[in-house]
């Protein structure tokens, strides 16, 4: 793998000489007292500042900071009109806009697309503090404020919107965030290289457009310059001859693995690209330099009108996301391109020690006085120890962001800010509530194999089952817990992150050290379903592996002298879910005594692979052709209530839709009272949407749920004698009602 400078190897700006300011000016006043007469960067964001390395603003503005640079804060601006842009005066150098720490879509909308009314990264909780899409709108804003300013967009937000994706909010394929942002630079994933590169070229001199060779970034540009090879990606491939794939697992062996030296700036010639070589499909065979060669997917004209073409480009974009072997990816946008060079370098542990322990006040800016900002309630005493995921979870997007390398921090850094927060966080009283980060023990877990891990190309590490050269050693990890419950004044180390319990089985000693001292009594993983064919479309383990791990979790429990529980979480509504899936997971609740409280409903996010399963009903897990596998899809208002539904079987509310399904599933014989039963036959007075039985029926149909409409007492349970009617009452005659009668499609449920 490409070698990257040092992050903190950059000769300090001028402006180094201003110091460290106790927080990053977000007023005139602040700017003043510190001696500064501009800002060098101005980074907007749709979350309230809050200085701690869990917030974006804070770690990027700091990271600038310790480069020599002056950092202003615009948080939250009113973006009605640019004024509120121009607070801080004119950056010398660039607006740096973001969203927050959330997609501002995911932020204001739940999963039914309801506008929510609270917003956990606001002072006081408080709703519409952000537009929608409130990278877009702030970059538009920003080149209002300063026309001559460039404008850097990045964050998750634009992060997951860097080529033609999917929105769920308006149930369209959208353009790549660029054009629509007119932003003139796209910082993707982990921004630290990228941004401190890109910010010393720029104070020294060099011009915004020029900037095409930094990797984690996306511009917009015509054509494929001269001395590139352009790779035709753009449609799914045709029966043909196989041509062998190299192994990147076999010892010894050669692969197609290239060290990856920095490219030439790209040059275009009188303003459109030179001719360059173009082959067909992006095959592996070759002795191409992986560094000189752009894949080109689908444009986004295609992708919009051709679900299986946007599920191809979904799929090659995923597989060129290893910043080992990883090509620059081109997709057309109009007359223009949007390029995006191969992902970022890693960050080495020296490195991310060295963001973390910058001088963060820990705290958010004394502007917003006493007022809680929920976001910070809940991270203050918690610390990241990693970030990045290699389980590939297709719903998730942490892997599009941060992507399947783990970067961990040192002991050292992990303990020293544990020691930050005892000595100097308001309010702490010796309880650590998370070491953890995406997961809980991915901490120093890598490929045994630095070539084999630049020459792979799997979408996870764990599915379908760990990869034998895959380290699982929970070690360092176990050292780190015992380490950090040892220090001066720490009373209790508790884990919150998820635990990865596939990985964990892997180590007994874990999950004993998990059980007797890091559990305060709930501990929360994510089997999200059980049956076979969710999983297989999550890509998570199958319920074989929560088995392993409940007995050894209970066992340890046990020894340690301590009443603990997990917490299971679930999904309803993936892609891949069919209402007999549901069923049997409700069944299965029912069996284990689980209770839901709150449920996840599925939220198709840009550029996940789940997402494109939901949009296009096929599956880029595999190899994508016309007549390749389609995924059955519940998307559909009704379907999506009724899969919420089964995961809170006991709640009173659900039961009359429960019953009408599994009446036209066939499964009437779970209605009833007994401990057999699913729901019970009666409906407490003041639940459910409407009373059993009233429903208009089609001509000459009797629907089978009328024959269970047994009247009963306002809010009273059903008497033997009801019971018995019940019991005795004929099932329909004749044929079933047209929607029962209906195979289900292996697309969308509407």
């Amino acid at each position: 793998m490409e070698i990257a400078p040092p992050l903190f190897s950059y000769r300090k700006f001028w402006a180094k000489r201003f110091g460290v300011a106790p927080f990053l000016p977000m007023s005139r006043v602040e700017m003043e007292a510190l001696g500064w007469d501009s800002c060098d960067v101005i980074v907007v964001t749709g979350d309230a500042y809050v200085d701690h390395p869990s917030f974006g603003m804070a770690l990027v503005g700091r990271l600038l900071e310790a480069q020599g640079f002056r950092v202003g804060i615009i948080s939250q601006p009113d973006w009605h009109s640019a004024e509120a842009f121009q607070v801080l005066g004119k950056p010398n150098l660039y607006f740096g806009v973001a969203a927050g720490n959330m997609d501002s879509m995911v932020n204001r909308y739940t999963a039914e697309r309801r506008l929510r009314s609270d917003d956990a990264y606001t002072a006081g909780g408080e709703g519409g503090k952000r537009p929608d899409r409130a990278v877009t709108v702030y970059a538009q804003r920003c080149r209002e404020a300063y026309a001559d300013v460039p404008v850097i967009i990045g964050g998750i937000e634009a992060s997951l919107r860097r080529i033609a994706h999917y929105d769920y909010w308006s149930d369209t394929v959208r353009r790549s965030i660029l054009p629509d942002s007119k932003a003139d630079l796209l910082i993707y994933g982990n921004a630290e290289r990228a941004l401190v590169d890109v910010t010393h070229r720029l104070a020294a001199g060099q011009k915004i457009g020029e900037i095409t060779d930094v990797r984690g970034t996306a511009f917009m540009r015509r054509g494929v310059p001269a001395g590139w090879t352009e790779i035709d990606s753009t449609s799914v491939d045709e029966p043909g001859p196989v041509h062998p794939h190299p192994d990147p697992y076999a010892s010894g062996g050669k692969t197609d693995a290239v060290p990856l030296s920095p490219p030439a700036p790209l040059v275009e010639q009188g303003g459109k690209a030179a001719q360059s070589p173009v082959i067909p499909h992006a095959g592996e065979g070759g002795k191409l330099d992986r560094a000189r060669c752009a894949v080109r997917l689908p444009a986004y004209e295609q992708v919009k009108a051709d679900p299986v073409l946007y599920a191809h480009a979904s799929r090659i974009l995923h597989l060129e996301s290893n910043p080992g072997n990883a090509r620059a990816l081109v997709q057309r946008h109009g007359e223009r391109d949007v390029w995006l060079n191969p992902p970022p370098i890693p960050l080495t542990t020296a490195e991310l020690d060295g963001v973390y322990d910058l001088p963060y006040a820990r705290r958010p800016h004394p502007a917003y006085g006493e007022a809680r900002i929920p976001a910070y309630e809940m991270i203050r005493f918690s610390v990241n120890i990693m970030r990045g995921c290699f389980g590939g979870c297709t719903f998730c997007s942490i892997t599009e962001h941060e992507g399947r390398i783990i970067q961990s921090r040192s002991e050292e850094s992990v303990l020293h800010e544990i020691e930050a927060i005892r000595d100097a966080t308001p309010g702490f009283t010796g309880v650590i509530s998370d070491l953890g980060g995406p997961t809980a023990n991915m901490y120093r877990l890598a490929c045994c194999d630095p070539k084999i891990e630049s020459a792979c190309r799997r979408l996870s590490c764990v599915f379908p089952g760990i990869c034998k050269n895959l380290g699982t050693d929970h070690g360092p990890l176990i050292q780190l817990y015992r380490k950090a419950r040892a220090l001066r004044g720490i009373k209790k180390i508790l884990i919150g992150s998820g635990v990865r319990y596939d990985l964990a089985v892997q180590s007994p000693e874990y999950v004993k050290e998990l059980a007797t001292y890091h559990v305060g009594g709930y501990l929360k993983i994510a089997p999200e379903h059980t049956e076979e064919g969710p999983l297989a479309k999550m890509m998570k383990p199958g319920i074989g592996a929560y088995y392993r791990f409940k007995e050894l979790f209970e066992k340890f429990s046990q020894e340690a002298g301590k009443e603990q529980y997990l917490i299971p979480y679930f999904i309803a509504a993936h892609p891949g879910t069919t209402d007999d899936d549901m069923l049997n997971l409700a069944l299965w609740l029912k069996k284990n005594g689980f209770r839901l409280d709150q449920v996840q409903g599925f939220t198709p996010t840009p550029m996940a692979l789940a997402s494109t399963m939901y949009h296009t009903g096929r599956n880029p897990l595999k190899k994508l052709s016309r007549n390749g596998e389609e995924v059955p899809v519940p998307s559909g208002g009704r379907v999506r209530r009724l899969h919420k539904a089964f995961l809170r079987y006991h709640d009173a509310e659900n039961w009359p839709l429960l019953r009408d399904a599994l009446r036209r599933m066939g499964r009437a014989d779970l209605i009833g009272n007994g401990k057999q039963h699913l729901i019970p036959a009666w409906q407490p007075a003041g639940t459910g949407s409407q009373p059993e039985g009233v429903r208009r029926e089609a001509a000459g149909e009797v629907r089978a749920y009328k024959a269970f409409a047994v009247p009963v007492r306002s809010g009273a349970k059903p008497t033997a004698s009801t019971r018995k009617s019940a019991a005795a009452a004929p099932r329909a005659k004749g044929k079933p009602p047209a929607q029962a009668r209906k195979p289900a499609k292996p697309r969308r449920s509407r």
